[in-house]
């Protein structure tokens, strides 16, 4: 998925200025995914283990009466654990019914904002290849106030593809 798919999705054909993503932390490490991906962001509730399931799959949880398969994305981005992996704080992105077969979340660290993001802030030039076909570009987010300003990177990462490939 490039900015022409984000484009077709957001039913908007013509000139798309900007996207929406909501950023989170995972370590020490900002990411970011699409808004329209997302259904809603919950506290962590208790995960219940699912025998024999891939490494990437936390469990299970009952959300509000539907059981929600919890992906852990650290896995599948094949990130090194931190000491607080397992803190009462983490957060879930539940996500929109259209990007999985099953009822799906995520488990992050910490959700900070939705942005909206100008396509110019977006270096798609590190995206794309056999491992990084799930990195859509890494988005330039500038930080501090003016005249001490400076740029942070978080990752924009395509959900769809990542899920996809991991058969949840």
């Amino acid at each position: 998925m490039d900015i022409a798919d984000i484009k077709k999705q957001s039913g908007k054909e013509h000139q798309v200025d900007e996207v929406q993503v909501v950023e989170f932390i995972i370590g020490e490490d900002k990411f970011a995914v699409n808004l329209f991906d997302v259904r809603e962001i919950v506290e962590a509730s208790r995960i219940t283990p699912l025998p024999h399931a891939p490494t990437h799959v936390r469990g299970i949880i009952d959300l509000r009466g539907e059981i929600t398969t919890i992906v852990d994305l650290r896995q599948l981005l094949q990130l090194k654990a931190t000491t607080n992996s397992e803190a009462a704080d983490l957060r879930f992105i539940v996500l929109d019914d259209t990007v999985s077969r099953n009822k799906t979340g995520i488990v992050v660290d910490e959700v900070t904002s939705v942005l909206n993001v100008p396509i110019t802030d977006i270096d798609q030039a590190t995206c794309g290849g056999e491992d990084g076909g799930h990195i859509l570009g890494v988005i330039k987010k500038e930080i501090g106030e003016r005249g001490e300003s400076k740029k942070e990177l978080i990752i924009w990462i395509d959900i769809r593809e990542l899920i996809t490939k991991a058969g949840s």
